[in-house]
């Protein structure tokens, strides 16, 4: 599947689960000889429990081709993600962002509506458990628009602001096991352009993925992790976001928002 040597090989190993994770999440290191240990996400196939709007099973391979698809397109917005073994079983192998010990900030925002950060553009507004008013918002970053393009090509149906890390400079998005649908099944807090015309970088970006979707080795190797029905849908989906070259906006037919939000 065209899997990075450092991830992809040597011995994984299991130093504890992640306590927040809704499914098994282990924290492991790679190690290999001569090289230093990789800190990483092991997201084991048996690990995942069963969904109603997605296949059993499948979660841990939407995860490698999310990362091979931000790749494909030159996005860069996804960690380094594998599909191996391991002790628990086959699965995703991602590399860690951040300490293990700490949280990397995310740039959404709750506040209320006298807090919202300068600059941010706000996405929705709501209440607290008292009733006191409160607004989701994220900051006019490129960073942020080039990741939103790519949830609307993985029609990524659970972006929390949680799923966004902040770490050394760089923008970097993970969870992406609920994604790559044949059904449009879209739900971000990165709404703030919906309806904006996308810009020329990621129009670029967009470009080289829907070229790279019609060489027959990367449909061959996306056709392993996903069906042949999920694979022409990520490309009708490229193809439609150049066609348009707008951001896409909530349809109202499905929940525009996760919950919870971050």
């Amino acid at each position: 599947m065209g899997t990075p040597p450092s991830l992809a090989a040597g011995e994984l190993v299991i130093l504890g689960r992640h306590p927040l994770a809704s499914n098994v999440v282990l924290v492991g290191e790679v190690r290999r000889a001569g090289a230093p240990a990789v800190t990483v996400a092991y997201k084991p196939v048996d690990g995942e429990r069963p969904l109603w709007d997605f296949p059993d099973g499948t979660l841990a391979a939407r995860e490698v081709a999310a990362a091979r698809i931000s790749d494909l397109g030159g996005f860069d917005l996804v960690p380094e993600t594998v599909w191996r073994d391991g002790p628990a079983g086959p699965g995703a192998v991602q590399r860690w962002i951040g300490e293990v010990t700490s949280l990397c900030p995310t740039p959404v925002a709750v506040t209320p509506p006298h807090a919202v950060p300068a600059g941010n553009l706000v996405v929705l507004e709501g209440e607290d458990e008292g009733g006191a008013p409160l607004h989701l918002s994220h900051p006019d970053d490129p960073r942020l628009r080039s990741m939103a393009v790519l949830d609307a090509v993985l029609n990524n149906s659970d972006r929390k602001g949680g799923h966004l890390l902040l770490h050394d400079g760089r923008l970097w998005g993970i969870d992406h096991g609920v994604g790559l649908s044949a059904e449009p099944k879209l739900r971000t807090v990165l709404w703030g352009w919906a309806g904006e015309p996308i810009p020329q970088e990621d129009l670029a970006r967009l470009t080289r993925l829907a070229g790279a979707l019609e060489r027959e080795d990367v449909v061959a190797e996306l056709g392993v992790l996903l069906t042949s029905l999920e694979v022409d849908a990520l490309g009708a989906r490229a193809e439609s976001l150049l066609t348009a070259g707008t951001h896409p906006e909530p349809s109202g037919e499905w929940p525009a928002i996760p919950w919870p939000p971050l």
